[in-house]
């Protein structure tokens, strides 16, 4: 095995770390930056190949004059600011950045954890990594959450987050006539950034109503920002002329006979409960489609690890954290989205005082005084409880599954219909997504149930059951030869070296 690499093929720093740190992306930047301005060592360790996760996803280093895209971006001066604090603490060598590397899984061990990564900087070259510290801090995000309907297996059917990504990431513009379905404020921004780039934005479609937020008049008047941000949006579809058309939802999409693409959308107004109303179907000719229900929590290095997880009030489960984001787990921490959905904002407050909490915990004589928590404690309870708000006012529809027809598919990697999952459910009698996975291999493909997984537990579990992922020892597909490399024994490594 090799040890740890900065991205520019330096060797890591040798000293024992302090923290392990799983996601770069604006909980796990402001994480790092906290505990290494506290003294602390550490690791910051990310799948991407710059820091910023899929919020500040920007193109590669060499692109990024041919393509511009700042203007797809919030909070770009916090985003430079981090990126200089873990820029200095890295000639310091306080911090090891590794990018480009995926952590597939995390142990606990008498003296901390032990974090498996593979590195995958240098294609087709795997190199295995092994990390050690007392403590671990997991801010690994989410990922977007699908419902299925007939013909979501299409080309051209994409998650609204995928459609971002293509213009962050390339400034991608994935077609010339879209539209966007689904529930929430994600859509506004996808919609804004395809028609400024010159897409066609055919139509937006939000299956809840706006009159939901009236319900939650405190936490909207205690954030005001999200008011201003919603006005630009707002503005930017009536400067395109894009229509926004509230309880409806995309119910179809059909393909073209030539090269099997999408070519049209079948929408619907919904009733309360989300059912398709008869007699107002309409057919929208469009060549992408994109489609985002919310974001489901990414769990899979908690759950090995034992952590209790808790209700995120929007259908999906998330890891249990105390006030200083302490898991239930010694030594553990978790910050961002992996404690349920709530922005950027909030992403960044709990990994600040993640950090500190990491701080007090592992405090020593010597180093620098803890920073006062109370302003960042506030912040989190302001914008978790819009993050309950928003989730309430913008829930999965009850009634969805009426949507879908006996031979929609639901699990895309093995081809498993609505049908067969309702069989598994009625016959079964099957009453949760892993008794359908035995019944059916539903969730047994490639993506392990991420795609299909949420919407497979609303079709047989309890309406008030929140979905939780099965849990998976191998978080993401490793070499059988470098899970070789990582089971080597150790020959008197210190503690922050791999084997």
């Amino acid at each position: 095995m090799t040890e740890p690499r900065d991205p520019g093929g330096h060797a890591a720093m040798r000293e024992p770390l302090d923290l392990v740190v799983v996601g770069a992306g604006p909980a796990g930047m402001a994480a790092a930056a906290t505990a290494l301005d506290g003294g602390l060592r550490v690791a910051l360790v990310d799948a991407g190949s710059a820091p910023g996760g899929q919020f500040w996803r920007h193109p590669p280093d060499d692109a990024r004059d041919a393509l511009p895209t700042e203007d797809l971006h919030h909070g770009l001066r916090t985003y430079r600011a981090l990126r200089a604090t873990l820029a200095a603490h890295e000639r310091t060598g306080r911090l090891t950045l590794l990018l480009d590397h995926h952590v597939w899984t995390a142990a606990r061990a008498a003296d901390g954890f032990t974090v498996h990564a593979v590195d995958r900087g240098r294609p087709p070259e795997e190199r295995a990594v092994v990390l050690r510290a007392p403590a671990l801090l997991v801010a690994t995000g989410a990922y977007d959450r699908q419902l299925p309907f007939p013909g979501w297996d299409l080309p051209g059917v994409l998650t609204a987050g995928g459609l971002q990504s293509l213009l962050k990431g390339g400034g991608v513009v994935a077609g010339r006539r879209v539209v966007l379905g689904g529930t929430g404020p994600f859509l506004l921004p996808v919609a804004a950034a395809l028609a400024a780039r010159g897409a066609e934005v055919v139509a937006v479609c939000e299956a809840a109503a706006p009159s939901a937020w009236l319900r939650h008049p405190a936490p909207l008047l205690r954030n005001p920002a999200k008011w201003a941000e919603a006005a630009g949006y707002a503005s930017t579809l009536a400067r395109y002329r894009i229509p926004l058309r509230t309880r409806t939802g995309v119910v179809g999409a059909e393909g073209d006979g030539r090269d099997g693409r999408v070519a049209a959308v079948r929408t619907a107004s919904l009733d309360a409960d989300g059912a398709p109303i008869p007699g107002t179907e309409r057919r929208i000719e469009a060549d992408t489609v994109g489609v985002g229900w919310g974001f489901v929590p990414q769990l899979d290095l908690l759950l090995p690890l034992g952590c209790d997880l808790a209700d995120a009030g929007d259908g999906t489960t998330a890891a249990a954290v105390d006030t200083g984001q302490r898991t239930t787990v010694p030594g553990l921490y978790a910050a961002g989205e992996t404690c349920g959905v709530g922005g950027a904002a909030l992403a960044l407050s709990e990994g600040r005082v993640a950090a500190v909490s990491v701080l007090t915990d592992l405090s020593a004589p010597g180093r620098p005084g803890v920073r006062p928590l109370a302003a960042e404690r506030r912040s989190v309870a302001r914008h978790r409880a819009f993050a309950r708000a928003m989730a309430q006012a913008h829930p999965v529809p009850r009634d969805w599954p009426a949507w879908l027809t006996d031979d929609t598919t639901v699990c895309r990697c093995e081809e498993v219909t609505a049908g067969a999952v309702r069989a598994a459910r009625d016959d079964g009698p099957a009453t949760d997504h892993r008794q359908v996975k035995q019944l059916t291999r539903a969730g047994m493909g490639w993506c392990q149930g991420r795609m299909c997984g949420p919407a497979v537990h609303c079709l047989v579990a309890a309406r008030t059951e929140p979905y939780t992922p099965a849990e998976r020892l191998i978080a993401t597909p490793v070499t059988l030869g470098a899970l070789a490399d990582s089971a080597r024994p150790s020959t008197g490594a210190t503690p922050s070296e791999p084997t």
